[in-house]
């Protein structure tokens, strides 16, 4: 088994007896209490990991930054601020499911040094941020919401989850003016099944699944696809993937730079989806495309070529 998929287990559950009794119930449940099992299941995977918390008060805090909050909706977003994003052009950072926005701490300096003031925040239940579930269409509301405080960014990042929130969080009133985002996701539908499956919840319980989402925020997880969302997006964009990522598919990335026209693809191979946000040739590529280098490949398809470089 592969380094990231330990860490994923380890990250799911603290021990091995605790995941299979899980597992058991759930496959158990999903048989003699559908509707009970399917409920239990969607609220487990809408909420972050207990982990993100720990490892955020961990995090040794420097003299420059500014920590503050701002109320989203019910819950209070912790932010961090180095710099003055209202007279500098600044760095949004979005970090991923289950992480925390002090995750980008390597990027800081390297982004000051650049002359960039930088912005990070704990999305909803996540880090020193209040609440407990959370959602990608919380991700997206919490990051409109820092934009609308900050105002447009010279640069914004995401990981993960955080990419695709940061993806759909662009529009006319509020949007970055270039973006990275890192070992994206790109089909929330397509996450939902590889939970369900690891965590043996019956496949015949799918819609009730996905139905449970569209209770809880409105919005049909189809609808959240990015694909249908990046054609309408004109500016310039670097996605970076590792071929090794175990829980985000590299080929979610190579969606990205087939529909999204004015973006390139960086291909990096054994970082994995977590060394892979702080790897230093990483960190190197994002602020060569910032000042404007091509980095990385161009994708494009058509009909009779879905994959294909130039």
């Amino acid at each position: 088994m592969s380094q990231n998929k330990r860490s994923k287990r380890r990250r799911t559950t603290s021990s091995p007896l605790k995941l299979g009794l899980l597992r058991f119930a759930f496959a158990l449940g999903s048989r003699f209490a559908p509707q009970s099992t399917v409920d239990r299941a969607a609220r487990l995977f809408a909420t972050p990991f207990a982990s993100s918390r720990s490892r955020a008060r961990a995090v040794n805090i420097d003299e420059e930054m500014r920590r503050s909050e701002i109320s989203v909706g019910n819950k209070t977003i912790a932010t961090y601020v180095w710099g003055n994003p209202a007279r500098q052009p600044y760095a949004l950072l979005v970090h991923g499911w289950s992480s925390f926005g002090l995750r980008f701490l390597p990027w800081v300096a390297r982004l000051r040094a650049a002359g960039l003031a930088v912005v990070a925040f704990d999305q909803p239940g996540h880090g020193y941020s209040t609440g407990e579930l959370c959602t990608l269409p919380d991700f997206v509301s919490t990051i409109r919401a820092i934009g609308r405080l900050y105002g447009n960014p010279a640069l914004a990042i995401g990981h993960s989850l955080g990419g695709a929130a940061l993806t759909l969080a662009q529009a006319e009133d509020w949007h970055a003016e270039r973006i990275v985002v890192i070992a994206p996701t790109a089909d929330m539908e397509a996450a939902a099944e590889r939970f369900m499956q690891f965590m043996h919840l019956g496949t015949h319980l799918r819609e009730r699944f996905l139905n449970w989402h569209e209770r809880a925020t409105g919005i049909n997880v189809r609808d959240l696809h990015v694909r249908q969302h990046l054609r309408a997006l004109g500016l310039p964009c670097l996605i970076v993937h590792d071929l090794d990522d175990f829980e985000v598919p590299w080929g979610e990335g190579e969606l990205y730079a087939r529909h999204w026209h004015n973006s390139r693809l960086l291909t990096t191979e054994g970082l994995g989806h977590h060394r892979v946000l702080d790897a230093p040739e990483v960190i190197d590529a994002a602020l060569a495309f910032m000042h404007g280098k091509r980095v990385g490949e161009r994708i494009v398809a058509s009909p009779n070529l879905p994959f294909g470089l130039a």
